[in-house]
């Protein structure tokens, strides 16, 4: 026999064999103890046992098989499966500190003991969160994904300013000094009216431009007040009209630029038009503000 195969212990399996003792090398437990996966086949199966349980023995059962699952979960962790890192997408960073308080986490927390459902509820409570989903991200992250309420408006009534949803909703977290490029809406009302007039005004650029608030006016029709001072009276019904032939005599006559103390809109068959200088004026939509009266 040659002597390369009477080494006896010393000798070194080849081939297939060599494979073979690869792969139970791959799949033994580390010096320490068992690994993580063998822990968490047999969490798996602990959990599997307690279904079984709570469905034969009822609530008595119910308690126990949480007590296990508490107990796994610690075991769990302690082989690496506990929160280290959270992540938090869709959110502004003004938003992103009130949704990681409100979820309640900490570093070190088992993963697999955590209740989803009840973190999800805890982040949708917060003002900025319109829907929000939580996913596991084995073996140490929480990923917290975040569809945020779109910021209207400032809406400022009693004496109070709130930013405000799309919906009219209050933000109860933002600070409306933090917000003063938003259009400021005034009034009992103005914040479940803005939405549709913030939509004509947006298609009329040159005119938002110029306002500096909007005056809800008796529940029912709009003010708007120019940051030169003056003001613009929209009618009840027909807002989206009434501010299209504002647009267009605009563009014709520089109404605008030129200024005035009052225009009145609610009228639409005339548009009258109050100047700085005092006395009032009116004009058909097709002609400059002086070249028509009405009182």
């Amino acid at each position: 026999m040659p002597a390369a195969m009477r080494g006896g212990s010393s000798a070194r399996p080849t081939g297939q064999g060599a494979a073979q003792s690869a792969a139970r090398g791959r799949g033994a437990a580390p010096a320490g103890g068992p690994s993580a996966a063998a822990i968490l086949l047999a969490a798996l199966a602990v959990i599997l046992a307690a279904l079984v349980l709570i469905l034969a023995t009822g609530g008595r059962g119910a308690r126990m098989a949480q007590a296990v699952r508490t107990d796994i979960a610690q075991r769990l962790a302690a082989s690496g499966f506990r929160l280290d890192n959270v992540r938090v997408k869709g959110a502004s960073p003004l938003a992103t500190g009130d949704i990681l308080k409100a979820a309640g986490l900490y570093k070190g927390q088992p993963l697999a003991d955590m209740d989803l459902d009840v973190i999800r509820q805890r982040i949708e409570s917060v003002g900025w969160v319109h829907d929000v989903r939580v996913v596991r991200l084995l073996p140490d992250t929480l990923l917290i994904q975040v569809v945020e309420r779109r910021q209207l408006a400032v809406w400022q009534s009693a004496g109070q300013r709130q930013v405000i949803d799309v919906r009219g909703a209050a933000i109860p977290e933002a600070d409306p000094a933090q917000f003063a490029g938003l259009p400021l809406v005034v009034g009992a009302g103005a914040d479940k009216a803005a939405a549709a007039i913030l939509l004509e005004l947006s298609r009329r650029p040159s005119v938002l431009s110029q306002v500096e608030a909007l005056v809800r006016v008796d529940q029912r029709r709009w003010d708007l007040r120019l940051r030169s001072g003056g003001l613009i009276q929209l009618p009840a019904l027909d807002e989206a009209a009434a501010l299209r032939r504002l647009d267009e005599l605009d563009r014709t006559s520089g109404l605008m630029r030129i200024g005035f103390e009052r225009l009145d809109l609610r009228d639409p068959a005339v548009m009258a038009v109050r100047p700085r200088t005092g006395g009032a004026v009116a004009a058909s939509p097709e002609l400059p503000p002086e070249a028509a009266s009405k009182g």
